[in-house]
């Protein structure tokens, strides 16, 4: 899957952007890409359903993910309902609202989710602090209400190669994010 996003910030998009990200899922299907990852928000905070469903008719017949742009709506059930009725969404990305998922906040609202998911195609794609440390304790909260996959990064800070690091420049840190292949397995 492959995510379509023109920049960072909010979801509120531009015209302009949305023809870029018209083009990378045009570009993407070309490519062969299994699935898109997006979202797309109104500036009140709900599903801009609008410009979900151009993107998603774009996407055709490629799997779409609407991304954590879920975590940032102004009310999990309304735009739960939205994406579940919206043809061709087939997983939301998640971290049920909190930073991570670990918190009982974030707990409850999968569980909520997992449980609405039964009656629906579209699955829920937990996401957001998840690593080695903190599968088990998803697991435990979440396999009986339907968890079967997850995302996560696997990866982890490593200090960068350069020797020569110059103070104040403001381009980021020296140390670069790597996957971590045992972390993974």
């Amino acid at each position: 899957m492959v995510m379509v996003r023109p920049r960072t910030g909010d979801f509120v998009y531009s015209e302009e952007e949305v023809i870029v990200m018209l083009q990378d899922i045009s570009a993407f299907k070309e490519y062969g890409v299994q699935g898109v990852v997006f979202g797309a928000l109104t500036a009140a905070g709900d599903v801009d359903e609008r410009l979900v469903r151009r993107l998603v008719s774009a996407a055709v017949p490629l799997e779409v993910c609407f991304h954590r742009a879920f975590d940032m709506t102004r009310d999990l059930k309304s735009a739960w309902k939205t994406l579940t009725e919206m043809t061709g969404i087939t997983r939301v990305l998640t971290s049920g609202r909190c930073k991570d998922v670990n918190s009982p906040e974030a707990l409850e609202a999968l569980a909520w989710m997992f449980d609405a998911a039964r009656l629906s195609s579209t699955k829920v794609l937990p996401g957001s602090g998840i690593n080695i440390s903190t599968i088990p304790v998803l697991c435990k909260a979440l396999l009986s209400h339907g968890l079967d996959e997850i995302h996560l990064s696997g990866g982890r800070w490593v200090d960068g190669r350069s020797v020569h690091r110059p103070d104040g420049m403001g381009m980021g840190e020296w140390s670069i994010w790597k996957t971590d292949e045992e972390a993974i397995r």
